[in-house]
């Protein structure tokens, strides 16, 4: 086992998902303790001496403030949040898009980052510092026909985490996004069964970038908006 984040405390939101379930382990492999934070997560999810489950959900502010101040009452700190939730949405033309898609995918991607940010940056600025890291997607920076909502919402993403590295940097607070590409979980592989799943991201990969970014190395990262598109580029 790794001592790389010994004594820090990471709030992994989504932490029993694809991408989550390997980030949760690389960041427990690390040293760290882990409040794993999901609607319907459980405490036998991760057999682990320091995981603890935290069923929450982020519905508005209020949600993500008790979820942390939960977090903050049981380990007294945070040291790191990894934001991975959000959602996909696609197959459509932006001029077929529906207003409902278009609302849910900047729920899902950017309002439920705002008030995470809002509940963890106080208590982060407080203690002195602080890693933030949250997960975009390539289709940020690079979108394709039919993603338009989705692509839009992960840009709006982008912005907002390169605005809290701006806005915190003076107390010690660094914000980096990560922008993957098509990601090796098992909705994914459900979702296209035809594909290259070789050329997908191992979301190994991605949670081994999160622990560099959350650990000493990863000090002088701030405001960086990370491509992780995989052999498939």
């Amino acid at each position: 086992m790794s001592e790389l984040l010994k004594d820090k405390v990471a709030l992994v939101t989504g932490a029993n998902g694809g991408l989550g379930t390997a980030v949760t382990r690389a960041l427990l492999d690390a040293g760290a303790t882990v409040v794993g934070l999901a609607p319907k997560i459980q405490q036998t999810d991760f057999a682990h001496a320091r995981f603890a489950a935290l069923p929450a959900e982020i519905k508005d502010l209020n949600s993500a403030k008790a979820a942390v101040a939960e977090a903050l009452a049981r380990f007294d700190r945070i040291d790191v949040l990894a934001h991975l939730v959000g959602g996909f949405a696609g197959g459509t033309s932006v001029a077929e898009t529906d207003d409902a898609t278009f609302q849910k995918m900047f729920e899902m991607n950017v309002t439920a980052a705002f008030h995470v940010l809002r509940a963890v940056i106080p208590p982060m600025r407080k203690a002195g510092g602080g890693r933030i890291i949250a997960i975009g997607s390539r289709a940020a920076e690079d979108p394709g026909p039919g993603v338009g909502a989705y692509s839009a919402s992960k840009a709006a993403l982008v912005s907002l985490v390169r605005t809290v590295a701006r806005e915190n940097k003076d107390a010690g607070l660094t914000a980096n996004v990560l922008l993957p590409g098509t990601m090796d979980t098992p909705a994914n592989r459900k979702a296209m069964p035809g594909e290259d799943f070789g050329k997908w991201v191992k979301t190994e990969s991605v949670a081994s970038l999160i622990v560099w970014l959350a650990g000493p190395e990863g000090k002088d990262v701030n405001g960086a908006v990370i491509p992780v598109y995989g052999a498939g580029l």
